[in-house]
């Protein structure tokens, strides 16, 4: 380029340079796209400060300003007015973006500038000298080819460029070290370094297995995908022998390290891209290969570290500032995506000339003053907002994990920030496992003075983020996005049985796939032993005796039965129809309800566990709460929407209150929240499985009532339950004997056994078959087994036809048609079944008469009625109260009454005297309050003074 300007001098910075800043007018125009002039004299006399020969005061009419390039590429730049841009030519740099990366900050100043750059055939970029007064910025990582792993540290180069500041670490030398390591790391390495540590692995099929080149098979896989990420798996840093050091040094010096593993990155990109082409690859030949190389050019790649054992926030200390550390935790909150400023552009208000200036550290250099020299002018510099270059942020509050939280201290939290392509990966109750930066910065006690307080905030900058934790179950995938989590990058994410096969192809399926298929093979041997499902129930919180119905109905809440949405019904898209199953517990104290609770809780996905007393209403669903940062109201996630997608225990849930209790209505049904507070109106979802605990009034269950007056709980509430126990201490000395050895057996030694001994599937294991049928079986119903749920409805249904009665009982009603169709579809997944077979309808109905037998049986004539779950009054109870209204009114309206009417007592006890069964005074206080309300009768006094009358003409 004959007209290019000549490479800058050696300069320091502020030196007053009058015959550069008019250079600075190539600067301003090519940011916005206008043509640039070539001519290399000043425009104007020296000490002259007209301002029209500047571009931003008077801009070309005819071009248009191209705002989509934003900045993205370098600049050859005036030496003091101009201090993003690194000399480079101009045609080579245009095409190329600058990487600035949000969670890294760095204050590298080095560019080995005497190594010899690789020969391409597109990118013959000049050295250019880079010891301009942009030597505080970050490095340039994607602009400048000369950043690359030099094969031979150069003699001449200075130490103080090579070295990262403060340290003896190398910077050539950390870069070929890299770059040796992604061109020649082997799974044979890995393998042997987990075997060295006493680690299970993989038998390799072959020995040529063993040899694949693993990151070069992932480099190949970013080019053909468009992935710019490459997430790179610390531990192969240590199983390669040449790069042990490189991993201490990425863990102490993240800053300067990572932003130089970028830059190798790319040019390894550009090589394999070339050699693929010269090879003559499928989709790099001719043109395409052209077209993919000038791609990568243009693209900025990131290198996301991961790997680390993880520490508990807690333990995170000053001295882990800057440093690389791996948390896990629970997400509480996420805000909405923050724009963040990286370049900020100045305008002179006097002169209209225009600066850039990179952000450092969260912070904008503004400049004081102008930087033309002909100008001048002190405060003049304006913002221009539209012309900055912003990426994506966001905040995410992490909070410990409850099994994480030492006794009798609150949960600890951490602020993270996310950038670019991590911004909306995880929501509110997510589990994360985070590698990120820990970093301190001050807080000023005013905004407007420079006084700072002596306690810094801290927070991590994230490069790394995988989802989920291993001992937990795998979330229900229907309550995801509907593309799923994406977690960027290639490589070396997940490896669980619940990924999804597209996540993973090529040479990562070679690794994986072996270890996935035993899994696989191992679960479906299982799914295949006739006993599967006695053998899962005994599994689930073996150290607690018996209760086996119990734990098979948990068991099949843990499995779910598939959410549908059905399109031809009413609203937008049709209703929602649940697949989550609720289950009550009900019963005496000390029968371990509470232990079968915390056992869920540690292997449900998106588990919490709440206690009635110690929970609110607002604590259940959502609160609003005013943000420490931007100070606006915003709602906060409660505990069923943060388990959206999981299992919510709540123990002792007859000791809520009704304010909070009536917020379940909607959950358990509808399963989402509505929330109308402080101007915020929304609905949000609450997808969530309810177990529940609670103990009769008065502890003790009393079979002689019904199940409503044992339970303080509204009827409507009691039935949103699929499935309700009665889990009563009977007296029975063969049992009370084997429950008292086993539970002695547990305090000899930990080995639970129940049904004789028999085999138990450990946690883990269990864990994993869960999340397998969960992320993989839906099941479908087949025409026999809709037969057989039509039957066993109307079998239940003819249960409540009294031929001595006009009157039929509701013994079933439509909520357990659904809870029958739920109940056989996580049958048939348990079973890892596509189908829904006649079998699982059967259990499936035994399940819910066992549950109605126990629940729902009237105890005065021992026969089931629903209207007692529904409604709370049964049909005998009905009958009985219509009785007493006549008997109470005959009794008033004969001589007893008269006018003066008849004592409350003498009523009472005339009524129990007269009746063949028993009379309470609970019903019969209801009787008089109904004839009351209707204007029969009025009730004159207090106490034991009170007089029932009877009223005139009614």
């Amino acid at each position: 380029m004959p007209n290019a300007p000549p490479r800058a001098p050696l300069f320091l910075e502020g030196t007053p340079s009058v015959a550069g800043t008019p250079r600075h007018n190539s600067v301003a125009r090519r940011a916005i796209g206008l043509s640039t002039p070539r001519r290399q004299t000043p425009l104007f006399a020296p000490g002259t400060s007209s301002p029209l020969p500047f571009p931003s005061s008077s801009p070309n009419k005819n071009a248009t300003p191209s705002r989509v390039r934003r900045l993205n590429y370098d600049v050859p730049g005036s030496q003091d007015s101009e201090p993003l841009a690194f000399p480079s030519s101009p045609a080579a740099s245009a095409g190329t973006p600058k990487n600035r990366r949000g969670d890294i900050h760095s204050s590298l100043s080095i560019t080995p500038s005497s190594a010899v750059p690789r020969a391409r055939r597109h990118n013959n970029l000049p050295h250019d000298d880079l010891r301009s007064d942009a030597s505080h910025m970050s490095i340039p990582a994607s602009s400048a080819p000369n950043l690359s792993a030099p094969a031979v540290p150069s003699d001449e180069e200075p130490d103080e460029i090579r070295a990262i500041w403060g340290t003896t670490v190398n910077l050539g030398e950390t870069m070929k070290t890299f770059r040796e390591f992604l061109r020649g790391f082997k799974i044979k390495y890995r393998i042997a370094y987990d075997r060295e540590r006493g680690l299970r692995t993989r038998v390799l099929s072959s020995p040529e297995e063993g040899e694949l080149l693993l990151y070069e098979g992932y480099l190949r896989r970013m080019r053909q995908t468009g992935e710019t990420n490459l997430n790179l798996d610390m531990l192969n840093l240590a199983a390669y022998p040449p790069s042990k050091k490189l991993q201490s040094q990425l863990v102490k010096y993240p800053q300067e390290v990572i932003p130089a593993m970028d830059q190798v990155l790319k040019d390894l990109m550009l090589e394999i891209a070339e050699e693929d082409q010269q090879a003559g690859m499928e989709g790099m030949r001719g043109e395409e290969g052209e077209e993919e190389i000038s791609e990568i050019m243009g693209k900025v790649y990131k290198i996301r570290p991961f790997g680390l054992p993880s520490v508990n926030m807690r333990d995170l200390n000053p001295s882990d500032t800057d440093k690389l550390v791996c948390i896990k935790g629970l997400v509480i909150r996420a805000t909405p995506v923050i724009p963040d400023m990286k370049v900020a552009f100045f305008r002179c208000l006097t002169c209209n000339h225009t600066v850039q200036v990179e952000i450092d550290r969260g912070k904008i250099d503004e400049p004081a003053r102008c930087p033309r020299d002909v100008c001048g002018t002190i405060g003049t510099m304006s913002l221009v907002h539209n012309r900055c270059e912003f990426a994506d942020r966001q905040v995410i509050r992490l909070q410990e994990t409850p099994d994480a939280v030492p006794d009798g201290q609150t949960p600890h939290t951490v602020s993270l920030s996310v950038y670019d392509e991590l911004v909306d990966v995880s929501k509110p109750g997510d589990r994360l496992i985070v590698t990120g930066i820990f970093r301190s910065v001050p807080v000023r006690v005013n905004p407007r003075q420079r006084t700072l307080k002596s306690l810094f905030r801290t927070f991590l900058d994230v490069v790394h983020v995988r989802l989920g934790s291993g001992d937990k179950l795998g979330l229900d995938r229907s309550t995801r996005p509907a593309g799923g989590d994406r977690i960027p990058g290639v490589g070396g994410v997940g490896g669980g049985i619940d990924m999804d096969e597209d996540q993973e192809n090529g040479t990562d399926r070679q690794r994986r796939t072996t270890k996935r298929e035993e899994l696989e093979a191992k679960l479906r041997q299982i799914s295949q032993r006739p006993d599967v499902y006695g053998l899962l129930s005994r599994s689930l919180a073996p150290s607690i005796y018996a209760m086996d119905d119990v734990k098979k109905g948990i068991l099949l809440q843990l499995f779910g039965g598939t959410n549908k949405s059905i399109a031809r019904g009413g609203g937008g898209g049709g209703p929602r129809y649940r697949g989550d199953i609720n289950v009550l517990l009900v019963g005496d104290p000390g029968v371990s309800k509470s232990q079968i609770l915390q056992y869920v809780h540690k292997i449900a996905p998106r588990g919490v566990y709440t206690s009635g007393k110690g929970s609110s209403a607002v604590g259940l669903t959502a609160y609003v709460t005013r943000d420490p940062d931007s100070k606006q109201l915003v709602l906060e996630s409660g505990a069923l929407v943060l388990s959206d997608g999981g299992v919510c225990c709540i123990d002792e849930f007859d000791k809520m209150s009704d304010a909070t209790r009536s917020v379940l209505h909607e959950v358990m049904e509808q399963q989402t929240v509505s929330i109308a507070k402080a101007g915020i109106i929304t609905t949000l979802n609450a997808r969530t499985s309810i177990l529940a605990a609670a103990n009769p009034i008065g502890s003790k269950y009393n079979p002689n009532e019904t199940v409503t007056r044992n339970i303080d709980l509204p009827p409507t509430l009691i039935s949103r339950f699929d499935l309700l126990y009665l889990v009563l201490d009977n007296v029975d000395e063969a049992l009370d004997r084997k429950l008292a050895q086993h539970l002695v057996a547990l305090y000899l030694e930990d080995a639970p056994e129940t049904g004789g001994g028999q085999d138990i599937l450990p946690l883990e294991e269990l864990s994993a078959y869960i999340t397998y049928a969960r992320s993989r079986i839906n099941p479908s119903i087949t025409e026999a087994a809709g037969d057989e749920l039509v039957r066993c409805y109307v079998t239940l249904r003819k249960a409540g036809e009294d031929p001595r009665s006009n009157e039929k009982r509701i013994t079933a009603t439509t909520r357990q048609l659904e809870s029958m169709i739920r109940l056989s579809e996580a049958h048939a997944r348990m079973r890892l079944s596509p189908l829904v077979e006649l079998a699982d309808v059967q259990e499936a109905f035994r399940l819910m008469r066992e549950a109605i037998n126990t629940s729902a049986r009237d105890p005065t004539t021992g026969e089931i009625d629903m209207g007692l779950l529904d409604t709370g009054v049964g049909r005998q109870q009905r009958k009985l109260q219509a009785d007493m209204r006549r008997a109470v009114l005959a009794m008033l309206d004969g001589g007893a009454g008269g006018t003066r009417g008849v004592r409350w007592s003498e009523a009472f006890a005339q009524l129990e005297a007269q009746s063949s069964v028993r009379v309470t005074s609970a019903d019969f206080q209801e009787v008089i309050k109904e004839l009351e309300q209707e204007g029969r009768v009025k009730v004159v006094g207090e106490r034991d003074r009170r007089v029932i009358k009877r009223v005139d003409g009614a």
